[in-house]
């Protein structure tokens, strides 16, 4: 988060709750909260020195009573903590950007409505599920392609399957000696991908030990798992820097490549052209390579300057969008195959970890270490070619 924008923040919420209180708070000489390190796990944000609680615990909320928000002022536990600065980050990183937020009176979610100049879009925001209570952490998540199915990767190697409609767990599947980073659905059949080197591929309607199947082939975590669009052939990217291709009936991969320099976490496959799959090496190597899997042959090859960590093709155009870490923390479009860039989106203060496409394939949103997420309207059929702004960013533009 950048520092300017940060003490902009704390300082109107404490400009507010100085008209609530008759009391004064003197404003701080300079942020509290230090900017994340650049240390520790390559794919986790670490939440050592940023302190997010830090004076965000004492914004109240309009909606409720005095003596419901002076007992949410008190510090009582880590999750009550957690809840507070979640929602203090999400109403002042949406509100600051010009979205109107309005209560659905049959319901307890927060509804969001997006003023953009193109159109207006409705978002609901609601936590599924907590699990500090149990000792664990998500560690990765997957929709799957039909219904309200979303599988949850965990720290102790869990994979839970929830129903997002309901708010409901159904299962939870064992297996994984080790957290599971990377999952991919492919119809009822759901792979993960674990630290303990191993893919666990289960079919969701059987009993987990009659449907398993376990793939073999990285010496070093898995942390990418991508089916092709035919949902015959999976790619899997692993921390040993090998990018491997696997079919429905073999326990081996059918294909491997050894081109990365560093850790393979971005896979996509081409909806537009058959048997092509793109993927994006770590920071020792910054490259995004693409590869014919029809004839196991590699195709072009570019270097971003940045770690790639993930990468996902227009559903309408023949265009890749990438997002970056170390050292510029971008977002790029790219045009296919001339690899021309067609546009970088800025804004993100540390490494763009996730990325996620609407439904109908014009937004995508991007989640990174500096615990923000930030949606772009970047693959529109009527994009402008000129600029388009992160509605959750007051300063960035696509330059």
């Amino acid at each position: 988060m950048d520092p300017q924008y940060e003490y902009r923040l704390l300082r109107q919420i404490n400009h507010q709750n100085d008209n609530r209180s008759p009391t004064n708070t003197t404003p701080p000489a300079a942020s509290p909260i230090m900017s994340p390190r650049k240390l520790g796990d390559r794919f986790i944000p670490t939440r050592a020195g940023a302190n997010w609680d830090i004076n965000f615990h004492r914004l109240s909320e309009n909606e409720k009573s005095a003596n419901q928000t002076k007992k949410a002022k008190e510090p009582s536990t880590d999750i009550v903590k957690d809840g507070l600065t979640y929602t203090a980050l999400l109403k002042n990183e949406l509100l600051g950007a010009g979205i109107e937020r309005i209560q659905d009176p049959q319901t307890e979610d927060s509804h969001l409505l997006l003023l953009t100049p193109e159109k207006r879009r409705l978002f609901t925001v609601t936590r599924l599920c907590d699990l500090s209570v149990e000792g664990d952490s998500v560690t990765s998540v997957g929709w799957s392609e039909r219904g309200n199915l979303v599988a949850v990767g965990t720290q102790k190697g869990y994979v839970q399957i929830w129903d997002a409609g309901g708010g409901k767990k159904l299962s939870t599947l064992e297996g994984h000696s080790a957290r599971v980073g990377a999952l991919a659905w492919n119809a009822d059949q759901l792979s993960s991908g674990s630290r303990d080197r191993m893919i666990l591929q289960r079919d969701i309607r059987t009993p987990p030990l009659q449907s398993e199947r376990r793939l073999h082939g990285h010496r070093q975590e898995v942390c990418g798992l991508k089916w092709s669009t035919d949902n015959q052939l999976l790619a899997s990217g692993g921390n040993d820097n090998k990018l491997l291709v696997w079919n429905h009936s073999s326990l081996s991969p059918v294909q491997a490549y050894t081109n990365h320099l560093a850790a393979v976490k971005a896979i996509a496959w081409s909806p537009h052209q058959h048997g092509l799959l793109a993927s994006g090496g770590g920071t020792a190597d910054r490259c995004i390579r693409f590869w014919n899997t029809l004839t196991s042959q590699p195709l072009q090859c570019v270097d971003t300057g940045s770690q790639v960590c993930n990468l996902a093709w227009s559903k309408h155009t023949n265009e890749l969008v990438s997002t970056h870490g170390y050292s510029q923390n971008q977002i790029l479009v790219w045009k296919y195959p001339s690899l021309t860039q067609v546009a970088k989106l800025t804004g993100h203060s540390y490494r763009v970890l996730y990325l996620a496409m609407s439904p109908d394939g014009e937004a995508i949103v991007t989640g990174a270490g500096d615990e923000t997420l930030r949606f772009w309207n970047v693959f529109s059929k009527t994009r402008s070619t000129k600029e388009s702004v992160s509605v959750l960013n007051l300063f960035t533009r696509i330059r």
